[in-house]
């Protein structure tokens, strides 16, 4: 049986200005939207990826500490680091998200690995950290990369 990948989701404290985001910023669609029990569901989509949305009650959102939005994400067993983007141009995209980027690490340069890989971290209006990065290449096929190391 193939697998395929699906869909992340995030917790919302405000799934709206969150929905525009990912729609604004990273070219994402609505997919479907519906409600459960008192909470709103809706499904962004971008190629054959999803990213669902979840709203979080006045309780739920009030309960919970916001997102580590430091670095490249939580570096917390269990945590998902970050989401992650590819662009053509970093610079760009930096240029074209002006004052809405909100940058917790980097450009950095990855040279050393890919010629011409180069991220940036961004915050998400939720905390979530999202990776945006231009110039990342699999190697290969055969070829096993497990030993590569810098430094």
């Amino acid at each position: 049986m193939a697998l395929r990948w699906s869909h992340a989701a995030l917790n919302c404290r405000n799934l709206d200005t969150t929905e525009e985001f990912y729609r604004r910023w990273f070219g994402m669609t609505r997919a479907r939207a519906f409600d459960v029990a008192g909470a709103r569901f809706v499904f962004l989509r971008l190629g054959d990826a999803y990213l669902e949305l979840c709203s979080l009650g006045p309780e739920e959102a009030a309960a919970g500490p916001a997102p580590d939005s430091s670095a490249d994400g939580p570096h917390t067993a269990g945590a998902v680091r970050h989401l992650a983007f590819q662009t053509e141009d970093v610079d760009g995209f930096l240029a074209r998200m002006g004052d809405a980027a909100r940058v917790t690490l980097g450009p950095l340069d990855f040279d050393a690995f890919i010629p011409g890989w180069r991220s940036v971290w961004l915050a998400d209006p939720e905390g979530n950290v999202v990776e945006v990065s231009q110039g990342y290449r699999d190697l290969p096929q055969g070829t096993d990369g497990a030993n590569l190391t810098v430094g």
